[in-house]
Parts: structure tokens; C-alpha cells; sequence
């Protein structure tokens, strides 16, 4: 139970408390004024009565208010749900329209025969860049390999320097 109500049932219970002692004098007569004229009524009850009027007021009040919530969260559950259905088939078109663009465009390179020799030139090309960067790449090993073998012989003592 949250707090707020527990301080709201302790305040009631209270004033049940109060009533039920003081019973004898809330139902003493008394002349009460209402502006223009005077009457004979026990203050006790006619207070009472307008608390437990306040009170009842108050939780139709409360009532109105979740039912109102409930229902705008219902509203809006709603409107998620329609929006969020309305951006999946946006993205499902989306997707169906880049398949079909790219089959498209793939089609056109598969049916264009210029294409299909400027990939065999650039792949031969490709090849002979390739054999460049090993022939390269194998003279650096070699050197390299030479070069630490110079310096083993130098640390070890067998060849002069240069």
C-alpha cells in the first residue's frame, strides 16, 4: 500500500475515532446561521456529513482519473502499435525496392561486354602487380638475409670490418 493512501485511511479512521468519542456533543443541537436565516442542527453530523460528502466527492474524482489514464495509455498503445506496423512495411518496400535495383544494375553489368573485358584487363593487371610486389618483396628478403649475416659474423669475430 503506497504511503499516500495509508496517510489517507489513518486520517479518516482519525476522524471515526473522534466522531464516535465526542458522539454526545456532534448530535447537540445548536443554532447555525446560513447567511440570510437560522437553524437548529448539531454542528457534529452536519460536518460529518460534509466530509463524508468531500470524501466521496473526491474518490469519484480519483476514479475519473485513472479511468482517463487507463484509457490514454490504451490510445497510445494503440498508435504505437499502428506506427510501428506502418514503418515495418516501409522498410519492407525499401528493402524490396534496393533488391530489385540492384538486381537491375547487376544484370546491366552481366549483359554489358565492355565490362566484361575491362575486369579480365583489370585482373591481369592485378596479376602482374602481384608478381611485381613478390619479386620485391623476395630481393628485400634476401638482402635482409645478408645483412644479418654480416653482423653474426662481425659479433662472432670471424670476418673484419669493412
Amino acid at each position: 500500500m503506497k504511503l499516500r493512501t495509508l496517510f489517507l485511511l489513518l486520517v479518516l479512521a482519525g476522524i471515526t475515532a473522534f466522531s464516535v468519542l465526542n458522539w454526545h456533543a456532534f448530535i447537540t443541537p445548536t443554532t447555525l446561521s446560513l447567511g440570510v436565516a437560522e437553524v437548529q442542527a448539531p454542528l457534529g453530523i452536519v460536518m460529518l456529513g460534509i466530509t463524508g460528502f468531500l470524501t466521496v466527492f473526491f474518490l469519484i474524482f480519483v476514479v475519473y482519473v485513472q479511468a482517463s489514464a487507463h484509457f490514454e495509455s490504451r490510445r497510445h498503445a494503440q498508435e504505437l502499435q499502428a506506427n510501428r506496423e506502418l514503418a515495418d512495411k516501409a522498410e519492407a518496400s525499401r528493402f524490396t525496392e534496393l533488391r530489385g535495383f540492384i538486381e537491375s544494375e547487376l544484370g546491366k553489368l552481366a549483359g554489358s561486354g565492355a565490362a566484361g573485358r575491362a575486369d579480365a584487363a583489370l585482373v591481369e593487371r592485378l596479376d602482374r602487380l602481384e608478381q611485381v610486389l613478390l619479386n620485391a618483396l623476395q630481393q628485400t628478403e634476401n638482402s635482409l638475409a645478408a645483412y644479418v649475416g654480416e653482423i653474426d659474423e662481425r659479433l662472432s669475430g670471424k670476418a673484419p670490418p669493412r
